[in-house]
């Protein structure tokens, strides 16, 4: 028996460099799988701006042979394929983006660009039956809120915004009152969506996008200047993306990109 079990350590002591070189020699395969030129210029990034960028694309494409396609959703929705086949990622925030970076080897920070930039609203039910005028209104008894955060397992644009909203007085006391009227912190901003619907919320703090999309359900309500928030959307262009992807991101702070993208919210 002990025979047996020394020769079978002898042979895994034999086998584990061999394993080990295996997985070691795929890794370069797994680098050199991102190979995006394929004559389509593909964006993969998390919904939000999807429909905005949607409009600047079919623009291009107007006067481009070139099609463009937008894909987007929680990153694990799209993550494997952006890994063969992306040109541009766009980033929500730039704390998603970094995330992002994590995941993509073949893109790097110094390919990241700011593109746009736009505001954390409050938003409400359509016709605001609960007449929520302004972000202390949410610091009342009784108002039932959705926030977005990653919670430590997705990535999201609205991690950290209601906190950073609601202290950006410097008055404890008004992250305590808002965080007792938080219903849900759903992971994403899709998930927020639907769970401002489900759960009858009052107010979402969320971006303005949401609301121009879904005017039959949202209303915005802006937040006064003193504790308003930014965060950009940004780009990053894979060193292997093709030609033309760069002369795309180019078109996206045209003018007339501009002015699609601020339909949305979106400014420079």
């Amino acid at each position: 028996m002990h025979r047996i079990l020394y020769t079978l350590l002898a042979f895994t002591t034999i086998l584990a460099p061999a394993v080990t070189m295996a997985q070691g020699s795929s890794s370069p395969a797994a680098a050199n799988s991102h190979q995006p030129r394929d004559g389509v210029i593909r964006l993969y990034g998390a919904c939000g701006p999807q429909n905005a960028l949607r409009k600047v694309a079919d623009a291009w494409e107007r006067s481009n042979d070139m099609k463009v396609r937008i894909i987007c959703g929680p990153e694990h929705s799209w993550s494997k394929q952006a890994q063969l086949d992306a040109d541009i990622i766009w980033g929500t925030s730039e704390q998603s983006m970094t995330a992002f970076l994590k995941s993509f080897p073949n893109f790097s920070s110094k390919d990241v660009e700011p593109i746009y930039l736009r505001p954390a609203i409050i938003a409400v039910k359509a016709g605001n039956p609960r007449r929520i005028q302004r972000f202390e209104d949410l610091l009342q008894p009784g108002i039932r809120i959705v926030v977005t955060e990653g919670t430590g397992i997705a990535n999201t644009s609205g991690t950290g915004i209601w906190e950073d909203i609601a202290g950006r007085l410097g008055k404890l006391e008004d992250v305590k009152s808002f965080r007792r009227n938080i219903v849900a912190f759903s992971t994403g901003s899709g998930a927020s969506f639907k769970a401002f619907k489900e759960l009858d919320a009052d107010a979402w703090i969320t971006w303005p996008e949401w609301v121009i999309d879904n005017p039959k359900v949202l209303q915005a309500i802006p937040i006064s200047s003193n504790r308003s928030i930014w965060r950009d959307l940004n780009m990053a262009l894979s060193p292997s993306a093709d030609p033309q992807a760069a002369i795309f991101l180019r078109f996206l702070v045209s003018d007339e990109a501009q002015k699609l993208m601020r339909s949305a919210g979106y400014v420079r």
